[in-house]
Formats: structure tokens, C-alpha cells, sequence
């Protein structure tokens, strides 16, 4: 039982951390992980990881994969569908292109420059949400923001599939395009299921009436999705995700008495104490245990140009995306800074392949550095950005 004692010890310096870090707008995902690293063998060494911790930290990504579903908003790229999918293309493009020459060139590997590459062209929605509601921008903008953050992570999902391939040594030409087809088919019927159930079905009401069958139902969903995406190839947080994804979009019914939206929020509502409190800093502060790197293969020229290719790749890719469309240089740059950011998503996929045996603790701790790094600094940029803008 010597774990309750760490999870004690873990989550009193966790929240002291987050409320201090608050106060400076920094995001509670900065403070999670140093708890991690400081309480952890690499500085410490007062608590290790083992395996309860590892094990509430997985059922932690679980929950933490499937809140960023629900709070997800499916039809936010609809008015800007065009744009937000060629923004967060080229951002995703540019981004496996510098991390993955950036790694290769550093002589870690194909398999680690690939695995990279995939884990820096994702953008942290949580972080773009975050820059949007503290700076006042256009409309147009915001959705375009929002809207390729969330086609990042759908691109994300086929991305872990590939690398889940890796692990199996399955990326070879004919698996990998069964696998393609096996994610297509997934996805596209968990859509399907979303759009002609949670949003057009009138008999889902008797389930949304009861807020406790509606929260079991949640619960049900989410890992009977992460089981499904495990045996089709995936790995369990896509099908975690996905799960959120289809409940959210109860707020597109047409529904007079607004119910749904209701019970949506009430659910979101009960979820995000236990989780934003308990279960996704577990996660977080387990990737901080995890930090361990050696003095050897610890590289601070990696990260720092690993951090350039990750702020240029989102910076270049999405704003020549937006000029494509013909938006002015401002407009562009500003989009490009706002997809900067990087955090959960990136994070889950980093331990996923510390421990398949991907990537060395070395490369492991630069991408964690740079993820918290981008998460810090993407918001100061922006809103610099943004005054500069306003003041001309």
C-alpha cells in the first residue's frame, strides 16, 4: 500500500505547483510533469514509478483521451472546413518534416526520426482553446484556429495507428494499407454511429433523462471503443477518443427543450472534477517519473532545435495553409503562432514509445521539454503578436 503514500505526497506538491503556476498563466500541465521529475529518480528519487502508479496513469490517459472528446466540438470546422483541413495538413506536414530531419540528422534512427516527426506535428487543442479564449480575435480566425486543431487530432488518430504498426513491425507496404483501410472503416462507422445516434436519434432521450445512466453509459462506451481500436490495430486512447467524440455531438441536435446540451453539460460538468483533479495530473506526473535520462544521451542541442522545428513546422505550414486561401501576412502569422502549442496528445504518444521501445530516454526527455516549452511559450507569443497587431 506504499502507493497511497506517493500519490499523496505526488498530488500535494502537483496542486501546490499548479496553484502557484497559475497565478503566472502557466499551464497546469508545466506543474504536473515537474512534480514528476523533481519527487522522481531524477532529482529526488523520493517516489519511483510502480506499477499501481503506471496503472492509474494508464486509466488516467483513458479518461483524460476521452474529456478532450467531449469537450470537442465536431461542427466547429463546418463553416471553415476547407481551410481548417489545409491549415492543419501542411502545419502536420511541415512539422514531421523538421522533427523527423532534426532526429535523423542527429543519428538517433529511422524508426525514433519517424516517431518524432509524428509527435511534433500534432497541435495541443487544450493549448490553442486556452489562446483563444484569453485574446479577442475575429471570428473567422477563432474557428479556423479551433478547426485545425481538431483536424490535427483526427490526423492524429490514422498517425498512431502508423506507429502502432512500428511496434508490431508491421510497416511494410500491403499491412500498412490494410491498416489505412481498418482505421477508415473505424472511424467512419463511429461517425456514422454519432450521426444517426447521439445526434438524430429521438430514443437516446430515455438515456440522457438519467444522469447516472448517462455517466455509466460514458464510462461503457469509452472502453468498449478502446478495446475495439485495439484489436483493429489501433492503440486503446483512439477508441477513448472517439467515445468522447460522439457523445459531444449531442450539442448539434435540434432539440427545443435543449435537453441534450443540458445532460452534456451536466456530464462534462461531473467528469471534470474527478478527472482535471485526480486521474489526468496521474498522467502527467507519471510522465515526469518517467524522466530519467542519463547525462550522456541527454543533448541540449537537440532539444533546442528540436523546439525551433516544432514552433517553425506549425508556424510555416498552417500560415502558408491560410495564404493560400488569400488571408493577409497578419492573419497567417497568427495562426501559425496559435498552432504552436503542444501537450496532452503529444505526451500519451511519447509513452506509448519510451515503452515500446521507439525512442531512448535521451529523445524522450527533449520532446517532453519541447512539449512544455510550446505549451508555455505559444500563448505569450500569440498574445504579443495579437498587441502588436493592434497597436499598428
Amino acid at each position: 500500500m506504499e502507493y497511497i503514500l506517493d500519490l499523496s505526497i505526488l498530488l500535494v506538491l502537483a496542486k501546490t505547483l499548479e496553484w502557484l503556476f497559475e497565478k503566472r498563466e502557466i499551464h497546469p500541465i508545466i506543474a504536473h510533469i515537474l512534480t514528476g521529475m523533481v519527487l522522481g529518480p531524477f532529482f529526488l528519487n523520493v517516489v519511483i514509478p510502480s506499477e499501481p502508479l503506471k496503472v492509474l496513469s494508464e486509466f488516467g490517459l483513458l479518461m483524460m483521451m476521452l474529456y478532450m472528446g467531449l469537450t470537442s466540438n465536431f461542427s466547429s470546422i463546418a463553416s471553415n472546413k476547407s481551410k481548417a483541413i489545409l491549415v492543419a495538413g501542411l502545419g502536420v506536414v511541415f512539422s514531421f518534416i523538421f522533427g523527423f530531419l532534426t532526429v535523423y540528422l542527429f543519428g538517433k534512427g529511422l524508426a525514433a526520426a519517424i516517431f518524432v516527426g509524428v509527435t511534433l506535428g500534432n497541435t495541443a487543442i487544450e493549448v490553442t482553446s486556452g489562446v483563444i479564449l484569453k485574446s479577442r480575435v475575429r471570428k473567422e480566425i477563432s474557428s479556423i484556429l479551433m478547426g485545425a486543431a481538431f483536424a490535427d487530432d483526427i490526423m492524429a488518430v490514422y498517425l498512431i495507428g502508423i506507429i502502432t504498426a512500428m511496434t508490431k513491425g508491421e510497416l511494410a507496404l500491403f499491412p500498412l494499407g490494410v491498416l489505412t483501410i481498418k482505421i477508415a472503416i473505424f472511424i467512419i462507422v463511429v461517425l456514422l454511429i454519432s450521426e444517426y445516434v447521439f445526434k438524430r436519434s429521438v430514443r437516446f432521450y430515455s438515456i440522457l433523462r438519467n444522469l447516472n445512466i448517462f455517466f455509466t453509459f460514458t464510462i461503457i462506451l469509452t472502453f468498449l471503443l478502446a478495446i475495439v481500436a485495439e484489436r483493429v490495430g489501433l492503440h486503446q486512447i483512439i477508441g477513448a477518443y472517439l467515445a468522447g467524440l460522439t457523445i459531444s455531438r449531442l450539442r448539434e441536435r435540434k432539440d427545443p427543450l435543449v435537453l441534450s446540451k443540458i445532460k452534456l453539460n451536466e456530464l462534462i460538468g461531473d467528469l471534470q472534477v474527478v478527472l482535471t483533479e485526480f486521474f489526468i495530473p496521474l498522467f502527467f506526473i507519471y510522465v515526469g517519473l518517467m524522466f530519467n535520462p542519463p547525462l550522456n544521451e541527454f543533448n541540449i542541442a537537440l532539444v533546442f532545435i528540436l523546439y525551433l522545428a516544432a514552433v517553425a513546422g506549425k508556424f510555416l505550414g498552417c500560415g502558408l495553409g491560410m495564404k493560400f486561401f488569400k488571408f493577409d501576412w497578419k492573419s497567417a502569422a497568427l495562426v501559425g503562432i496559435g498552432m504552436g502549442g503542444r501537450g496532452s496528445l503529444e505526451l500519451a504518444i511519447l509513452k506509448f514509445g519510451i515503452e515500446e521501445g521507439l525512442i531512448d530516454q535521451g529523445i524522450f526527455a527533449a520532446v517532453v521539454i519541447v512539449s512544455m516549452l510550446t505549451a508555455v511559450t505559444t500563448p505569450q507569443f500569440f498574445k504579443l503578436y495579437l498587441t502588436h497587431i493592434r497597436e499598428e
